[in-house]
């Protein structure tokens, strides 16, 4: 490969006009930078740009021959779909670069009102997979902001194999999560990460416990903040980014003020520059690093980008952790007066109400069944010490679930890489023969695979983030058959999301869920005992996570060494079943519940979606109560005690 000036740009944040010169005189080749909605950065009023700052600051660069990129890369909701109509003709007529986008329903608008600019996916899309590039070159992307999560060596691969144009985050702060897989801020403080306003429970303080016993078992670590990751720092690893075929060297940090930003890009300019001309020769400027180090605010990290993460990847002392967005605080209970006030959904029920259940073996799929499910999930996901499912297995509970007249979905993993694609190419195959009754998919990718290889039907699960109708219109178009509406929609959004689309949606009304998914070893990090050559089953023991406000959060650790971290409560929207009307399948989360429980659970709503379907109350309170004393939970309503997940207009 051979260098030139053009084969790197150097992308810059502003979220000021100072920092928009800085960023353009200290030599960035690119800026990217948000509108006053519609972004990541919503926290601060007097950050971003209004309208006409957006058209100054575009002539501004382009006038210095500086490309100007605008994010538009939160998820939307039902109330600011005709603001962002309007604000799309807008940009439109004043020409930025590129748009970065997250919500599937931006690509539905471009479309609509003929926008014919680039559109990069925002790191937020969580874009990993070879197949889900190939369908969004579909709807014109040019460039993807890989997942944080993807190291150089697979870049370079997937790189190679697709063609697309590669950014990638190379300085600055970062998600633990998986990009736009964490939901407890959205869930907990309706203030959602996927639209700019994350208050960071993961740089909260945690006491790492066995969940049977409580014993704390990291009295003797580094320190409490164990999701706290440290800040991202490429600067020693110029030269091995360029040769994986990174193009965009994009810098975190839109509220840093202009001097951060002068220095930040003044520093790589430089490096990237002398590597550039001169790669035999190059090596790494200390003048820079000692700048760039002495004048950080977290510690530095390369996180995944040159193998696996490790206990020196996190901040565990909080020393160095420049602000606490907010503290850990209780969950809510059933805190539903805004719920109970709500107005039911208006739309038309269907004669019989579809229950599903999702659940993690043989023994809970039977119990699922004989409890009266109309579907149930199985696969995907095994949760150590649980086994994955194997093709037998699906076959056996197919043919056991035909004489209830119960309907079998295969479920994929929510992370699909390389060794998860390749996996699901030849499982795919298999499932031909096999004959489910549908697949669940999880992304884009997995989604394209399972249409390539299967006839089978397709449902989204909660991972494709659905918010509005324009999304799920994006997914029927794409050839799905159910959509599930999002764990950070509140009623009235969720409410407005049903009586617009015209794709089926199915809503989870009780179970236990996932607030991070993070491909970091907790226990591990905070252990340090950990070795897969003497003792593989230090990860089968029940681990979890204990906050400030006592709040468990049980750690769930799939075959493929992924982190779940779950709520403290469960969900149970049980009580308020009479509202959810026009669902098109009311889904139960039971993968974490043993047999009996799952029975339970499924009898108890089975029976109350009847009686809704009979015209008759639904509601018992003995039935809850059974319930509440056998959940390995207490109970919760999550996202529905607020009006609204905040949106940015």
């Amino acid at each position: 490969m051979l260098l030139t000036r053009n084969s790197v740009e150097l992308l810059a944040p502003a979220g000021t006009w100072d920092a928009l010169v800085a960023a353009v005189e200290s030599g960035a080749d690119a800026v990217y930078l948000g509108g006053k909605h519609f972004n990541m950065r919503m926290h601060h009023g007097d950050t971003n740009f209004d309208n006409a700052m957006l058209k100054k600051a575009i002539d501004f660069s382009h006038e210095r021959n500086v490309k100007l990129y605008i994010t538009l890369n939160n998820l939307i909701s039902e109330e600011e779909l005709p603001a962002l109509r309007e604000y799309l003709k807008y940009l439109q007529e004043i020409r930025p670069d590129a748009i970065l986008v997250q919500d599937f329903a931006v690509l539905e608008l471009v479309r609509e009102l003929g926008i014919d600019i680039d559109l990069h996916t925002s790191v937020m899309m969580n874009t990993h997979n070879e197949a889900a590039i190939k369908k969004l070159k579909e709807y014109g992307i040019t460039r993807i902001v890989v997942g944080r999560e993807m190291t150089l060596s697979e870049l370079s691969l997937f790189k190679e194999r697709t063609g697309i144009e590669v950014e990638y985050f190379m300085h600055g702060d970062m998600c633990m999560s998986e990009s736009g897989q964490c939901i407890h801020s959205g869930v907990l403080f309706g203030q959602s990460g996927n639209r700019g306003r994350c208050l960071k429970p993961c740089r909260w303080a945690y006491e790492l416990i066995d969940e049977n016993t409580g014993e704390i078992l990291d009295a003797d670590s580094q320190g409490a903040y164990k999701l706290a990751l440290k800040d991202m720092c490429m600067y020693r690893n110029i030269p091995e980014l360029i040769q994986a075929g990174v193009h965009s060297f994009k810098i975190e940090g839109r509220m840093r003020p202009a001097d951060f930003i002068r220095r930040i890009v003044r520093t790589y300019r430089k490096a990237i520059d002398a590597y550039i001309s001169d790669p035999v020769g190059y090596q790494v400027d200390e003048d820079g690093w000692r700048d760039l180090f002495e004048n950080r605010a977290r510690d530095f990290t390369t996180t995944f980008a040159l193998g696996p993460t490790s206990a020196r990847d996190i901040g565990f002392d909080g020393k160095r952790e420049p602000r606490f967005f907010s503290e850990a605080v209780k969950e809510a209970g059933f805190r539903d007066e805004i719920l109970k006030s709500e107005r039911p959904i208006e739309k038309k029920n269907t004669e019989h109400r579809r229950l599903s259940v999702r659940v993690g073996d043989m023994a809970s799929a039977h119990a699922a069944i004989e409890g009266g499910a109309d579907a149930v999930y199985i696969g995907g996901e095994a949760f150590r010490p649980k086994r994955p499912w194997r093709l037998s297995d699906i076959e056996t509970i197919i043919g056991a679930a035909q004489s209830n007249g119960t309907k079998i979905f295969v479920n994929t993993p929510r992370t699909t890489m390389r060794r998860e694609c390749g996996e699901l190419e030849q499982f795919f195959t298999a499932l031909r023969h096999i004959g489910p009754a549908g697949i669940l998919v999880s992304n884009l990718g997995s989604l394209r695979l399972a249409q390539t290889l299967t006839e089978l039907p397709v449902q989204a699960d909660v991972s494709f983030n659905l918010f509005n109708h324009y999304a799920a219109r994006f997914l029927k178009k794409n050839g799905l058959i159910m959509g599930t509406a999002s764990f950070e929609l509140s009623f009235e959004q969720l409410r407005a999301l049903v009586e617009a689309s015209e794709l089926p949606i199915e809503v989870v009304v009780h179970g236990s869920y996932e607030s991070m998914i993070l491909d970091h070893n907790l226990p591990e990090m905070s252990l340090g005992s950990y070795d897969p050559l003497k003792n593989p089953e230090f990860l089968d023991r029940r681990y979890a996570l204990r906050d400030r406000a006592g709040e468990v959060h049980s750690i769930r650790i799939d075959q493929f060494g992924r982190n779940h971290l779950y709520f403290a409560k469960d969900l149970c929207l049980y009580p308020y079943l009479e509202k959810f009307n026009g669902i098109a399948s009311y889904r139960i989360e039971a993968q974490d519940y043993e047999p009996e429980l799952v029975r339970l659970t499924t009898r108890t709503y089975r029976e109350a979606l009847d009686a809704l379907a009979n015209g008759q109350k639904a509601f018992d309170k003995a039935a809850l109560a059974e319930l509440a004393v056998k959940s390995p939970r207490e109970f919760g309503i999550g996202i529905y005690r607020f009006r609204e997940s905040k949106d940015s207009i």
